[in-house]
């Protein structure tokens, strides 16, 4: 690999470390000197060591940050395994759980591999090493004078890591998506699209629109000659949420209005946390901005601390119930988050399939800058039709009603809010809510059935976060039976043995338990391990 020439005192090197139990100091660190040197790296270049979470205590490793004079930053294996390496192993797959540990925990939060994996010329050869690269953050939304600065920590639960990095974008802006790592363009629908499967990958409500949502879209198509008028659904919504009309912006859908907030709201330090919809980093991105990460974890039922979140983000975006994980974040924490000079957005599209919709931000006007995105694509089967809208300050709604080209949501789409906003539609999102918790239940209490599944029991939304292993070889079983379940590996901090469910009614979820249980069956024995 052609190694870029560093600036001098840039300070920008990860170095990613692999090794066995018991590594020696003298070996680890001694590969890390002479990797470095043998591409015309500077040690005093290196900013901190990096590996996965089981080898945060062996001496050598921690002996060798010591040496360099930096700190040891850990991974769980489950976010490196999202990680794509050019060097994959099976064996450190089978050990901890990821493909490549040194290339993985090197690249995870850099942006460019700039020596691929080196491996102890000894006889035992107990260590690995790769070398990344981190370029500094852009921290405007347009870059005006060039300028760089470094990049602030955000943590991971209690301990600390570095926000990921990007260049500055160029004219035209540049969209590199993929050095986010997994792929943030990725969604549900693409699992079952132009394919005969019952589909556990997308979050749609079954049996939807109804019939008489139909026949109101249906309806507007004699004005189609006429330019919208977005007047009366945008009344509607601010009624409907007890809000003046000049706090709601409609939108063509909510992933029309993460682009708005990417490019017409300030913001100098960006953060989403995750695993969440991937769609706010990437429209982030794609505006040439550098966004952090705050990666919830397993062992904390991916429950947000709101002490995680550094203090110089200005713009945190959150999901409640997050997407993929259904974990519902009471709003007095959320509320914990929101301070002057601080944008915060809250994307609750799914908070109408939570009975009650309690912990439910969208009606409060006392929280400092406060953005609430809603979806109707979800409980009323539109996402072909494309609507949604954002709840926030009146001077906000205007920053991004003026990014917004002229006339962005149909009419058909302006009548379906409308009606999904009046007295009938509320009752029966609310019985379809009292439905899917009774039916998520039941989902939940057939995979506790399997040992192998591990379940996100703290569970709200209209679907189920599951761990298993070997997922990807039981998500393809499942298609050959006739079921599509999301991956999860396309997630900040999920990883390949993760599935998200969508919850079906009874009949279906017992088709598919059974169709899991053929699929954990038929699995062929692993050897050599």
């Amino acid at each position: 690999m052609t190694t870029p020439t560093p600036e001098p005192g840039a300070r920008n090197l990860v170095i990613g470390v692999g090794a066995r139990r018991g590594a020696p100091l003298g070996e680890v660190y001694g590969l890390i000197e002479e990797t470095l040197h043998g591409a015309g790296l500077r040690t005093a270049d290196v900013v901190e060591v990096a590996t996965v979470d089981a080898k945060a205590d062996e001496p050598g490793i921690v002996g060798a940050a010591a040496r360099l004079g930096v700190p040891v930053r850990t991974y769980p294996a489950a976010a490196l395994a999202g990680v794509r390496v050019p060097h994959p192993s099976d064996a450190a797959d089978g050990a901890v759980g990821t493909p490549s540990v040194a290339e993985a925990a090197a690249l995870i939060e850099a942006d460019e591999l700039v020596v691929e994996k080196s491996v102890g010329t000894s006889r035992t050869a107990v260590a690995t090493c790769a070398v990344a690269r981190r370029f500094p953050a852009v921290l405007a939304p347009f870059p005006v004078s060039g300028e760089k600065t470094s990049t602030p920590l955000v943590t991971e639960g209690p301990r600390p890591f570095t926000m990921t990095a990007m260049n500055p974008p160029t004219h035209p802006p540049t969209r590199d998506i993929e050095s986010a790592g997994p792929d943030l363009r990725h969604h549900g629908d693409a699992e079952v699209r132009g394919e005969n499967l019952t589909d556990l990958a997308v979050n749609v409500r079954t049996h939807t629109p109804p019939e008489w949502l139909r026949q109101r879209i249906a309806a507007s198509l004699v004005s189609l000659a006429a330019y919208p008028d977005a007047t009366p659904a945008r009344e509607a919504v601010a009624e409907r949420h007890g809000l003046p009309v000049e706090r709601v912006l409609l939108t063509a859908g909510a992933a029309e209005a993460f682009v708005l907030i990417a490019r017409a709201l300030p913001a100098r330090c960006p953060l989403v946390v995750h695993p969440q919809f991937t769609e706010p980093e990437a429209a982030l991105r794609a505006a040439g901005h550098g966004v952090g990460r705050v990666l919830l974890r397993e062992e904390d039922g991916f429950r947000l601390d709101p002490a995680a979140v550094p203090e110089e983000a200005d713009l945190v975006v959150v999901g409640n119930p997050t997407n993929p994980t259904s974990v519902l974040h009471p709003a007095a924490l959320l509320e914990r988050l929101a301070r002057p000079g601080r944008t915060l957005v809250v994307d609750e599209a799914f908070m109408d399939v939570v009975p009650g919709e309690r912990e439910a931000l969208c009606g409060r006007t006392d929280i400092p800058g406060l953005v609430v995105l809603r979806s109707l694509t979800k409980t009323w089967g539109l996402a072909g039709l494309r609507i949604g809208y954002v709840l926030a300050h009146p001077e906000t709604i205007a920053l991004l009603a003026e990014a917004q080209p002229l006339w962005p949501v149909s009419s058909p789409a302006l009548a379906a809010a409308q009606a999904c906003m009046e007295p009938r539609a509320l009752v029966e999102a609310a019985e379809a809510a009292d439905r899917i918790t009774v039916d998520r239940a039941h989902l939940l209490a057939g995979l506790a059935e399997f040992s192998e599944v591990q379940a996100v029991e703290e569970a709200r939304g209209p679907f189920v976060l599951v761990r298993l292993a070997r997922a990807a070889e039981i998500r393809e079983r499942l298609r050959l039976l006739g079921f599509a379940a999301r991956r999860g590996d396309t997630f900040p901090g999920l990883g390949p043995q993760w599935l998200r469910l969508a919850v079906r009614d009874r009949a279906t979820t017992n088709r598919f338990l059974q169709a899991l249980d053929q699929a954990v069956q038929a699995l062929p024995a692993r050897t050599g391990r």
